[in-house]
Order: C-alpha cells, then sequence, then structure tokens
C-alpha cells in the first residue's frame, strides 16, 4: 500500500507541468504530492518551515523537490514562479482549522493574503486549485448548495469565504482559471494522529475505542484518496465557465459518530460498548453536518467511491505498514525524531581515509535510525582525494563532493558545507579520522535532550607527552584571555543545530575560527568528552608553525588582553621612570653625591623599552591585519565543482543557483 500507484495514474500524467503544492507539508498537501510525484519528478513540494515537515521527511523526499516559500511575502512567490514556471498550482496552505492555531491575525495573513500573493503570480494559462473548507457554511451546514447563502462562525471560516471570493474576482477580472474546493471532513493516510479517524484506528487496532463526543454529532467523511482525486479533475476539467467557483468535496452522505463507532465495532470486531460523552464536545461540534457534491459529480463528473467501511479499513492497514506508533507518532510529536543529520568533513590529504570515514559514518547513522547527508569537501588537496569522493557519489546519492579552487583552510571548508546543508543539524569532522564517527551517538543524545550545540571535549590526545601538555596549555591559557567563556579542549569536532548553522554563515568575517565563533553566537551548549586518537594514514599537516598560526589567530580574533597588557605595561613602566627620575634627582644632589654617569643603564634601557615598542606595534599589527583582511571582503571560498550523487555542478552560474536555492 505504501508504494501502490494511485488508481488514477492516467489522470496525474495528463496534468500540465511543472506542478506546484503548497502547503504540501500538510496533511492533504503530503497525500496529493505524494501520490504525483510517484508518477512524475517535475512535482514541487512548497512549505515555509522544511524542518518541522514531519510528513516530508518521513516520505523522504529529495531535496530537490522541496522548495522554500513564504507566502506572506510577494517576493519569495515572485522568486519561485519566475525560477520554475509552474502550469498546475494546488494551494492548501491555511492556518486555523485546529483549536491549538489561535493566532487571529495569522489566520488573515496565510488565508487571505498569502492566497493573493499567490494569484498576483498566476497567468491565464495556469491552473490554480484552491483547498477550500465546508466551515465557509458555518450555521448553514445542512447539506448547502454551492449557491446557498455562506454563514461563517469563526475567524477561520471567515477568512476561507474571503479567499473564496478572491478566487471568483480573480476569474472574472484576470480571467485566471481559479476553482475553490470546500472540503468536508478528509480522513486517511499522514492525518494527525491526534484527530478523531487517527485515534479512532489506533484503537480500533487494539480492540479499544477513543474517548468520545455525544452520538448525534455528524460528519460527511471523505476518504484522502477520493479528496486527491477531486483536486486532479478539477486540474484538468476546468473551464472558463467553472472559473471561479466553488464546489462541494462531500459524500452527500450524514455520518453520526454513533454510526461512525458502529461502523467500526462491525469493520474490526469489537465487543467494547463506547463511552459516550468521555469528551466533551468542541465549539464547532454540529448535528446536522453534511454536503452536497451534485455539483461537482455534474461539471467534474467526481464522485466519492470509497464506503466507510474501506477507507477505514484501508487506513488500518496503512498504519499497520507503515509502524504507526514506532514512525508517525514520534515524528508528529517531535519533528527531531525523525531528523537528517549532514556531516560535513574537511578533507586535505586524506584521500585513504575517506572511504573508511565514510563506511563508519554510515555504520553510525544506520544504527541510530536516522536518515544522513555526508558533505566531503575537497580542500585543493594534491592527491587523488577528488577521484575517491566521486567514487562514493556514484554509488551514494546521499553523499555530496565540494572541489575549492585552492587550499582555504579547514574553517572555509566547514563553512563552505554548512552553507549548502540540508541536514536538521549538522556534525564538523576532520578527514584524517581523528575524530571519530563513533562519538556521534553521543552527540545525539545531548541534541535531543535540547541542546543547540554539542561539542566534543578532548579529554586525552593519543601524541607524545609534551606535545599534549602544549595544546592543554594553550587551551587554558585562551579560555582565560578570551572576552567570551569557550570550552577549554574543545575542538571543531561538534554537532551543530540547524538554526544555529544559519547564524554561523551569516556572519560577516572573512578571518573565521569557528569553535570560537560556536561559543560567540550562544545557544543552549554542552559538552561530550573523547579520546581524541592519532592521525591514522599519513602524517599531520600541522606542524610547529602551524599550531603557533592558529594559537595567534584564536587569541588575536577572541581577545583584548594583548592590547590589555600593553597598556598595562605602559602605565607601569611610565610610573617606574617617573620614579626613576624623581630618584636620580634625589641621589644626585642629596644622598650620592658621586653617582656615575653610566653609558650602561642607558643602553639596557632603550633597548629594554625599544623591544618593548616593537612588542606594542607588533600587536597591533595584528589587529590592524585583521582590519585589513575584513575590509577586502574577498570570499571565504571559491568552489569549482559541486557534486550531489551522481549530478554535478561545475559551472559558477550552475553552482550559484544551486547554493542560493539550499541556503532558503
Amino acid at each position: 500500500m505504501l508504494d501502490h500507484l494511485p488508481v488514477y495514474r492516467e489522470k496525474i500524467e495528463s496534468l500540465k507541468g511543472p506542478i506546484f503544492v503548497f502547503g504540501a507539508s500538510g496533511f492533504i498537501g503530503a497525500n496529493l504530492f505524494n501520490d504525483i510525484f510517484k508518477i512524475r519528478k517535475d512535482c514541487y513540494a512548497l512549505t515555509h518551515d522544511a524542518t518541522k515537515a514531519w510528513r516530508l521527511k518521513l516520505l523522504n523526499v529529495p531535496f530537490e523537490n522541496i522548495i522554500h516559500c513564504d507566502i506572506l511575502s510577494n517576493n519569495s512567490v515572485q522568486e519561485i514562479f519566475e525560477k520554475y514556471k509552474p502550469q498546475t498550482i494546488f494551494n492548501l496552505a491555511a492556518y486555523g482549522a485546529y483549536s491549538k492555531q489561535s493566532n487571529v491575525n495569522l489566520t488573515y495573513e496565510t488565508n487571505v493574503i498569502g492566497t493573493v500573493n499567490i494569484l498576483q503570480n498566476c497567468t491565464p494559462e495556469m491552473v490554480y486549485i484552491h483547498a477550500g473548507s465546508s466551515s465557509e457554511y458555518g450555521f448553514n451546514c445542512t447539506a448547502p448548495k454551492e449557491t446557498d447563502r455562506v454563514e461563517p462562525n469563526s475567524h477561520y471560516a471567515v477568512s476561507k469565504v474571503s479567499a473564496a471570493y478572491l478566487l471568483e474576482y480573480y476569474a472574472k477580472v484576470a480571467n485566471l482559471k481559479t476553482l475553490n474546493l470546500r472540503l468536508y471532513s478528509i480522513y486517511g493516510y499522514w492525518e494527525e494522529p491526534d484527530r478523531l479517524i487517527p485515534k479512532l484506528i489506533e484503537n480500533a487496532r487494539k480492540k479499544q475505542l477513543p474517548s468520545l463526543v455525544s452520538p448525534d454529532i455528524s460528519r460527511d467523511f471523505v476518504f484522502i484518496e477520493d479528496c486527491v482525486e477531486a483536486f486532479i479533475d478539477a486540474a484538468l476539467n476546468i473551464s472558463t465557465e467553472t472559473a471561479g467557483r466553488s464546489y462541494n468535496i462531500a459524500t452527500g452522505k450524514k455520518t453520526t459518530m454513533g454510526d461512525l463507532v458502529e461502523t467500526t465495532r462491525s469493520t474490526f470486531a469489537i465487543s467494547l460498548q463506547p463511552k459516550w460523552g468521555s469528551m466533551s464536545n468542541r465549539k464547532w461540534d454540529l448535528a446536522e453536518w453534511f454536503g452536497d457534491p451534485n455539483s461537482f459529480e455534474q461539471d467534474f463528473g467526481w464522485k466519492a467511491r470509497t464506503s466507510l467501511e474501506t477507507g477505514l479499513s484501508k487506513y488500518s492497514q496503512w498504519q499497520e505498514e507503515i509502524q504507526y506508533e514506532y514512525k508517525v507518532i514520534p515524528a508528529f510529536e517531535n519533528p527531531k525524531l525523525n531528523p537528517v543529520i549532514t556531516a560535513i568533513i574537511a578533507c586535505y590529504k586524506d584521500a585513504q581515509a575517506i572511504p573508511f570515514m565514510y563506511e563508519r559514518l554510515v555504520k553510525t547513522f544506520n544504527d541510530l535510525k536516522v536518515r544522513y547527508e555526508i558533505i566531503f569537501v575537497n580542500d585543493s588537496s594534491p592527491d587523488n582525494q577528488e577521484e575517491v569522493i566521486n567514487k562514493i557519489c556514484d554509488k551514494d546519492p546521499n553523499v555530496v563532493g565540494i572541489s575549492h579552487s585552492r587550499n582555504f583552510g579547514s574553517q572555509s571548508a566547514f563553512l563552505s558545507g554548512m552553507e549548502i546543508s540540508t541536514g536538521d543539524c549538522v556534525v564538523l569532522m576532520d578527514g584524517d579520522l581523528q575524530d571519530p564517527p563513533e562519538i556521534i551517538p553521543a552527540f545525539y543524545e545531548k541534541w535531543m535532550e535540547g541542546n543547540d550545540v554539542v561539542y566534543g571535549v578532548r579529554v586525552q590526545r593519543e601524541m607524545k607527552p609534551h606535545i599534549h601538555f602544549f595544546y592543554k596549555t594553550f587551551y587554558k591559557v585562551f579560555q582565560g584571555l578570551s572576552y567570551i567563556p569557550i570550552p577549554r579542549d574543545a575542538g571543531d569536532f561538534s554537532m551543530i543545530d540547524r538554526k544555529v548553522v544559519k547564524e554561523l554563515v551569516d556572519l560577516p568575517e572573512t578571518e573565521q575560527f569557528l569553535r570560537g565563533l560556536r561559543a560567540w553566537v550562544g545557544f543552549k551548549q554542552t559538552g561530550v568528552p573523547y579520546v581524541r586518537p592519532e592521525r591514522m594514514f599519513g602524517i599531520s599537516t600541522n606542524n610547529w608553525t602551524k599550531n603557533i598560526w592558529w594559537a595567534k589567530k584564536a587569541i588575536f580574533s577572541f581577545s583584548f588582553a594583548p592590547l590589555e597588557l600593553m597598556s598595562y605595561a605602559g602605565f607601569a613602566l611610565t610610573g617606574l621612570s617617573i620614579l626613576g627620575i624623581i630618584w636620580q634627582i634625589l641621589a644626585k644632589f642629596f644622598f650620592f653625591r658621586d653617582t656615575p654617569h653610566g653609558v650602561t643603564t642607558i643602553i639596557v634601557l632603550i633597548v629594554f623599552f625599544g623591544g618593548l615598542t616593537i612588542l606594542g606595534i607588533s600587536f597591533l599589527g595584528e589587529y590592524i591585519t585583521k582590519i585589513f583582511e575584513e575590509t577586502k571582503k574577498r570570499p571565504k571560498y571559491i568552489r569549482t565543482r559541486i557534486r550531489r550523487g551522481a549530478k554535478s555542478y561545475k559551472t559558477a552560474d550552475e553552482i550559484r543557483a544551486l547554493v542560493k536555492q539550499l541556503r532558503k
């Protein structure tokens, strides 16, 4: 059932493409997108926050087919219309239908202003199908015809009625092919687990019944497959005569809660008696709520074909196949429970280590039961690194390869990967396997507890004792000098949440010291201790000169202590000089009249103050150098190629377009 092709396959093939599904992260939108995407790949899921789109995550939708769009911004909508040029638009984006969606202003902004922004970018050649609501009828809810008076009884209903009139206006004035489908009680796959039918079926599979409202409350239940087909029929058969109209998507059958429960008990052989009134009636619960679908059947040939018994059985089978309690419910309750983790590996002279890194990472992610993305950044290595990365990309579409035009350094390599990462969090790692992938589960556990940054703390390094001593001493000194609290013995190896990644990527600095910036941006952070092993292959690219350069970069980026030290030294030596002058005068005229006029003292003082002056100028020069580098505003890195699976982006325009798309 999960992979079966819809019975309306031929209809899907006939849709004009490309196809946009706004609100594709919602219940009906996810089903509509999923059925179309099974048949054709020119369908795009549009959502304003992919990190919370738990349905799209569980459906494992490729990143290329997920588009970020804020429909409240006309610029955002205009940009994607100009880029993709859609021909069929399904708008299922809505807010306010559920009691937990209580922001009145957002209800009108999403349902009215958002609709306006989309319609403003449509042309007469396009088809626009809108998800309306049976709540538009409000108090006039007993089998109303589309021509009957609407009597909205909530802000949500008023906003949906407003949208319906907007569609009629744009159809008449701008000649747009628009249609409003007033949906009744749609149920089925991917519905929110806290809703009536999902709760009912979840309990029915265990031969139980959930809490229930009064038995006389009624609905008009439409199975999700029939609903999706209605949208497709509307898009295929809309004409100038029907454009701008609203149609009821219903079965025309009144089903009370008593009828629903008895059908469920019969279908699933439940002997338990229902406890009516164990749940309070909600303000929108009505005794006579059902629709009249005759107009849509006459104009578009659609009719709900799935009986309530069949729909409940299909939905129950789907829950079992998808492992509902273990996958859907946890993902709904906490979208982070089904995350994508991006590992970013900065590689330089690591050709031998990369295959081992890949295998260990994949094993780690599979053990964690999470989806992954692995980005290898080839920082212009002189060995055959790029060839090794290409082979891995060929066999795994979740692997990304980035090539730089020259060696920009590990910090730039990390940022290059962070900019195009698509995961809910990223893990920064060196390519020499000194950052063990097996520590990632400990990072993940801390991240799941709500920490935004989880960094590795090197409690021990597998290296010579004197080198280990110098590293420990540096971190201790650096921690004392820095003007922000920087964790001791914490390197780049860390897991960073998506929102922190965005802040780091957006920082304008050219000279970046990530472990310092990671502390500077704040958020909730914690450490995980680990033993840092020796490099598995080859020799380290770090030496004493490079280590001193790293130390200078850290101190001068996150400490004003050198300047403060020179200020204090200046004050102290000035004071000593004044005291020396006074002493010289007193000694000459009062205490030691035979005080010699020595040359040695003068030479020592000149050398001392000269050395101090040069040291102060050198400190000042370091800061001026940083200012000079920042004023140039040169890019932090230059990419020559990005490889995603088997697809390669080589030209500057291709790379820029991809980066722009992924940064949203």
